[in-house]
């Protein structure tokens, strides 16, 4: 008996991980928490791509940098199809 309740206790510490927030917005808040910059810009699969266990520094500039990009990009498209 002794050993059924040391295996289900392990098995309930690892499925206890820390779980994400489910919306944008709580994910938002917890990325500027933890000092992500430019968090506003990035879409809810990057931001649980950057608040992932195990991601380094590089890792979650190089999505910052990515997103920045494509924000950036959407600018002055429309002022192009005008003039």
């Amino acid at each position: 008996m002794a050993t059924k309740t040391k295996n289900q206790k392990q098995k309930s510490a690892t499925k206890t991980q820390v779980s994400l927030p489910e919306t944008r917005q709580a994910l938002m808040l917890l990325a500027k928490e933890r000092g992500v910059k430019n968090f506003r810009v990035l879409n809810k699969a990057e931001l649980t791509q950057v608040l992932a266990d195990g991601v380094t520094p590089e890792q979650i500039q190089e999505v910052v940098a990515g997103a920045v990009a494509r924000w950036k990009a959407g600018w002055g498209i429309k002022k192009k199809a005008e003039a």
